[in-house]
């Protein structure tokens, strides 16, 4: 579809924001220019998809559209057991319910913010074992979303496994700036995994991104393809969730693979409470099939190729501006380094929400901070967790803008740059929900603020 674009007047934009109490996500469409805030449900579906919505089977039991899912994830990941959620949340509030109780211990690398949320909401503690390399910025590594091993063996020796219902690894890892887990740090999760009989859950948004990586980066794979990179990705798990508004390529809906029966069923009760019946979940017929055809269409080169370039191009663009983004470039957006980016702006004020509504400010692009905000306060404590990586993303929506659009992002990006040494005041939280605050947390200009 072609949708208008609302341009607006820096005077308009000032007023908008202080009326979304400066929420980037409280903001109305027609309020933004160019929308960056997620990748997640905003591409745009091919023919092939919008045909395939025509011919959706809406029968509440045994859908033929279910039916070609379900076969087209067991083709793609070797998961037999298929479980159709609405979206990735709802996919891991029904696995969690089953695997994570009070008191648990959950290890991965850079869980999202949905993530740890289910995990927190159930008095369990997620830990980040990312490799050091992964926060550093301006450092090249090719695989910054790989787990540490030696962090993995920590948690173990401190809470005893019996503390630790699972590993979950995040295929491409969003929180460390998209980056891509290698394949070798797969066997050797695996073969961590095993030594103390844990199950490994793939957190699998952004898989077939992570799968054009191994082949671009990693020795071995050049030739491969991509198809036959995702099936032994996911060989060295035991379960999936999926986000498919990402990889996807849909407006709506995502799963849960599993290769335990047993498991299977135990989550199936959580899924008829939740979401709907078996073999729907919360996703309409019509929905199931435009996603069946969705995976097919991300899982071959030409898309991923196409895509990625084009990512990569902005950070292209951004790079040769001088502005400090995390590299190297990760899959569904470039991540600006807000905390060198704007270093004059205290921590306790919110320095990624400060930079994200600047770039609003100065151009209606709407970015989202992955950070402090994001990062949500220490259960116990309530204090701010302030993380390693205090980051903007520029997330990509597929199939949707074009690289003149690209172009403007990266001179509004400039602009602020330009005048980043007058930024040295952020935003202060006037209100916030208990856990995942940053979708509607409210705040206010810290002291007399350059805004």
């Amino acid at each position: 579809m072609v949708e208008p674009m609302h341009s607006s007047t820096r005077l308009e934009r000032e007023k908008w924001m202080k009326d979304a109490k400066f929420n980037l996500f409280n903001l109305k469409s027609s309020q933004v220019y160019i929308d960056l805030l997620t990748d997640s449900g905003t591409g745009a579906m091919s023919q092939e998809q919008w045909s395939a919505i025509m011919s959706g089977d809406e029968s509440y039991a045994g859908s033929a559209s279910f039916y070609d899912l379900k076969n087209t994830i067991t083709d793609l990941t070797g998961f037999e057991y298929v479980l159709p959620t609405h979206q990735g949340r709802a996919a891991e509030n029904v696995l969690f319910s089953v695997m994570v109780k009070s008191g648990d211990i959950v290890p991965g690398n850079a869980h999202f913010d949905t993530t740890k949320g289910h995990i927190e909401f159930r008095k369990a503690t997620a830990f980040d074992c990312t490799i050091d390399e992964a926060a550093d910025t301006s450092i090249y590594h090719p695989f910054k979303g790989n787990l540490d091993i030696r962090k993995l063996e920590n948690i173990l020796d401190v809470y005893g496994k019996d503390r630790v219902p699972m590993l979950i690894v995040t295929v491409t890892c969003n929180s460390t700036g998209g980056q891509p887990v290698s394949m070798q740090n797969l066997r050797e999760v695996r073969e961590f995994a095993n030594k103390y009989e844990l199950p490994i859950i793939f957190d699998s948004a952004r898989f077939a991104e992570n799968a054009y990586f191994i082949k671009e980066r990693e020795e071995g794979y050049a030739d491969k393809d991509i198809r036959e990179i995702v099936r032994e990705m996911f060989s060295y798990a035991d379960g999936m969730t999926m986000s498919a508004k990402k990889d996807g390529i849909v407006n709506i809906g995502g799963f849960i693979a599993l290769k335990d029966e047993k498991l299977y069923k135990e989550a199936s009760t959580f899924n008829i409470m939740f979401e709907g019946y078996l073999s729907y979940g919360g996703m309409a017929g019509r929905d199931m099939a435009a996603l069946a055809q969705g995976l097919r269409e991300s899982t071959t080169f030409s898309f991923l190729e196409s895509r990625i370039t084009q990512v990569h191009y902005l950070g292209k663009l951004l790079k040769d501006y001088d502005i400090p983004v995390q590299e190297p470039f990760g899959g569904h957006a470039i991540f600006i380094d807000a905390l060198k980016f704007i270093p004059k702006v205290p921590k306790e004020e919110y320095v990624g929400q400060t930079l994200a509504i600047e770039l609003y400010l100065e151009s209606g692009v709407r970015a989202v901070e992955i950070g402090t905000l994001l990062a949500d306060r220490d259960p116990e404590t309530r204090e701010n967790r302030y993380p390693k990586l205090e980051l903007v993303r520029l997330a990509i929506p597929r199939r949707v803008y074009t690289n003149l659009h690209i172009e403007y992002i990266a001179a509004a990006m400039k602009n602020v740059y330009d005048r980043r040494d007058k930024i040295t005041r952020g935003y202060l939280i006037m209100d916030e929900a208990p856990i995942m605050r940053h979708f509607t947390v409210e705040l206010e200009k810290a002291g007399d603020s350059s805004l």
